[in-house]
């Protein structure tokens, strides 16, 4: 079926296999990351709003769990921006939970848990994973590039309020980028706040995906090694592993748009679907990479395909 908030089962590095809910159009957010792999927010906002019938999604999401061939780990909370922005966000998230029994996670920036119907919407979901980049304003400002309205400490104590208040478990992610929060100072004074959050996990991240600023680069080895020392963390600098799920052999060239739209491949993820289908590699490769939809960029030795959203 040809969804349009729904995407997946695709493979995670932290979920195993996520089915992925966009609830939010795409490029929607109140941060305009450097590193984010989907380019540059278009639109800007800090207003929670429903942008679709919430009933749709969840329809969409029941459909999709009760058609999947594969056990679903997580369902999912992504979106092309920032999930929290939806309004409807904790309905989406009791719902799915109560109908399917699968456990929900929300993958967020944020920015939104200084407010309480926020915290109040998220404490509900088994794994929530918000973003803490920086260590102070002016690192802020420069790596996330937030909402005008948005201030460091702000968004701070959100996330201090948030884990005291929590039901499921609190991973807090720190995507580290080459020459902007890598240094030891950033990384201690990252280390001080988690250290009053106290979350479950803490996973360091690195631009493995092309970026939305060129000039984006992952940090050195050492840089890596002494953030695992200093933030007791994972360190996820591998791409991740597993299968991503096509419905329908038939519509093979149009899924894998679909997937790319919110989600990019890269090049040998789409051998390996085309593969399984019996499809002639090379020639299912040139088709799609031909698509005019399709936008593929070589980065850190491999080549991605992204798709511009149709919707």
């Amino acid at each position: 079926m040809n969804y349009k908030h729904v995407y997946g089962p695709v493979p995670s590095r932290r979920l195993g296999r996520s089915l992925g809910v966009s609830p939010i159009p795409s490029k929607t957010c109140n941060y305009s990351c450097v590193y984010c792999q989907l380019g540059r927010t278009d639109h800007m906002t800090n207003t929670r709003q429903d942008f679709y019938k919430p009933p749709d999604i969840l329809n969409e999401i029941l459909d999709a769990v009760k058609n999947s061939p594969k056990e679903i780990d997580y369902v999912t909370f992504v979106g092309e921006g920032e999930p929290t922005l939806c309004k409807s966000l904790g309905y989406l998230i009791r719902e799915t939970k109560l109908r399917t029994g699968i456990p929900t996670a929300v993958i967020t920036n944020g920015s939104l848990l200084y407010m309480e119907d926020v915290r109040e919407d998220l404490k509900e979901a088994d794994v929530v994973l918000p973003s803490l980049d920086a260590a102070d304003e002016e690192t802020f400002k420069k790596i996330n590039r937030p909402y005008p309205k948005i201030e460091y400490d702000m968004m701070v104590e959100g996330l201090k309020r948030f884990s005291k208040m929590r039901k499921g478990q609190l991973w807090v992610e720190v995507m580290l980028v080459k020459g902007i929060n890598d240094d030891e100072k950033q990384l201690r004074g990252i280390a001080d706040i988690l250290e009053e959050i106290k979350p479950d996990r803490v996973y360091v991240n690195v631009p493995i995906r092309p970026p939305a600023e060129k000039w984006v680069k992952i940090p050195e080895e050492e840089n890596l090694v002494k953030a695992h020392e200093i933030l007791h963390s994972y360190v996820i600098d591998v791409y991740e592993e597993g299968e991503f799920h096509i419905g329908d052999a038939n519509s093979f060239h149009e899924e894998i748009i679909k997937i790319c739209e919110r989600h990019p491949m890269r090049e040998e993820q789409v051998i390996t679907l085309a593969k399984k289908f019996g499809f002639s590699t090379d020639k299912t490769l040139k088709e799609i990479e031909s698509d005019p939809q399709i936008k593929v960029i070589e980065y850190n030795g491999k080549r991605f395909l992204f798709a511009k959203p149709t919707k």
